[in-house]
């Protein structure tokens, strides 16, 4: 019994060390989900073109992101008008960014390149959150 007692410290210290890494990887991966779930659906269901598709998408997966970084990964509990105000700004302007890093890969893999759509998505869905995850550690949702 002891030795799982170990093991839970050791893994809850390791928790509260990364607990911002840990929880963003997790909603990143419910957003991805919420992303790529709304741009399948929409293409391949309702027939709407791809980058109509991905624009529809990425609205959806940023409010779903803004949400839960700001309350649960970077722990940002002021509603104060401004506070949020900056925040959601500074999130939607570096959501745009990496929207135009996801526009550009989709045309070049997909239209250039001529790969299947579905694996250039994931490709760039993972570009993408590397880049969101450093922008809101360090920019947006800081610690002052």
């Amino acid at each position: 019994m002891g030795f799982f007692c170990a093991i839970f410290r050791v893994m809850k210290k390791l928790f509260i060390k990364y607990k911002d890494m840990i929880l963003y990887v997790f909603f990143g991966c419910c957003t991805t989900v919420i992303n790529f779930a709304t741009y399948y659906a929409f293409t391949r269901f309702l027939g709407i073109d791809e980058f109509v598709s991905n624009a529809i998408a990425w609205v959806l997966a940023v409010l779903f992101a803004f949400f839960t970084n700001k309350l649960w990964v970077f722990n940002s509990k002021s509603w104060a008008f401004r506070v949020a105000l900056r925040e959601f700004s500074a999130f939607v302007a570096a959501r745009l960014l990496s929207l135009l890093l996801d526009m550009g890969v989709l045309w070049l893999g997909i239209t250039v390149l001529h790969i299947n759509d579905l694996i250039v998505k994931v490709f760039s869905n993972v570009l993408v959150i590397l880049l969101n995850y450093i922008a809101s550690k360090f920019y947006i949702f800081k610690k002052t």
